[in-house]
């Protein structure tokens, strides 16, 4: 009886210590992946919902570096250990395609939209007379070299017969980031940024912002791509991500931050 007693716990103590091995490597494992995305500034706040989702459903801890896509594209191009990146425009991830440093074609996850924000006037809008006259000195937007969004509000003012007339108030910013805080420090008067920067919930009752006429400028289509180093070192974390921005959790939280979802 005493021998079969002993079997018997020892029969259940190899059970226990099993278990514990699967679940503390299980622990360890989702604990430990982590994947990096370099991600559009316009598109940081919906980010921010979106990878908190993310990881709620999959455990694996996303780390974002935010930037301008052109600055963003010349580090992947350089090297930068990013697994997937989502631009503010559809140029960028095309030419890292082209330069066959992504594992598929990019696609589009959203359509961005341009506002005029402000945080020191009390009234605003988009018209020609208004941006011309004399109680506006500085606008801020951003470097149209870099950023896509800073590329639509030099169409706009093209489009509008105002650009030579204002160039002198416009101050260039890396990107979107940078002019929200010129915007939200009231070092300008006023600027241009993506509406789901006004739409987060950080945002929501800061200054005045109306939407610019997008009959005045060019689509603002987003696309995003997995990069080859992700799949060629985190491939399972890289696609999972890459496979979430597409499902309906993450349209919606787009969708919420005022981006179109096509």
């Amino acid at each position: 009886m005493q021998r079969r007693n002993k079997l018997l716990f020892e029969s259940k103590m190899r059970k226990l210590y099993l278990i514990i091995i699967i679940l503390t490597g299980m622990g360890i494992r989702l604990y430990c992946e982590k994947i990096t995305v370099a991600v559009a500034a316009n598109v940081q706040y919906a980010f921010e919902d979106i990878s908190t989702e993310f990881t709620k459903e999959t455990g694996i801890e996303v780390v974002p570096i935010i930037g301008s896509s052109g600055k963003l594209t010349t580090q992947i191009k350089n090297g930068a250990p990013f697994e997937v990146f989502l631009s503010a425009d559809t140029k960028y991830p095309e030419a890292i395609f082209n330069d066959k440093l992504a594992s598929e074609e990019p696609f589009i996850y959203a359509c961005g939209s341009l506002v005029l924000w402000s945080a020191k006037l009390k009234e605003i809008n988009c018209s020609p007379e208004y941006l011309e006259s004399d109680r506006i000195k500085k606008i801020a937007i951003a470097n149209p070299d870099t950023a896509p969004y800073g590329r639509a509000t030099i169409e706009f003012f093209k489009n509008i017969g105002i650009y030579e007339k204002i160039s002198s108030k416009l101050v260039y910013c890396e990107s979107i980031s940078q002019a929200n805080q010129y915007i939200l420090s009231e070092a300008v008067d006023l600027g241009f940024t993506s509406k789901s920067t006004v739409m987060a919930s950080d945002m929501k009752g800061k200054g005045k912002w109306t939407e610019v006429n997008e009959s005045t400028y060019s689509a603002i289509d987003q696309s995003a791509v997995l990069l080859k180093y992700g799949t060629d070192n985190h491939p399972e974390g890289s696609k999972k991500f890459y496979k979430f921005l597409k499902s309906k959790k993450a349209v919606s939280i787009l969708e919420n931050y005022g981006y179109i979802v096509k």
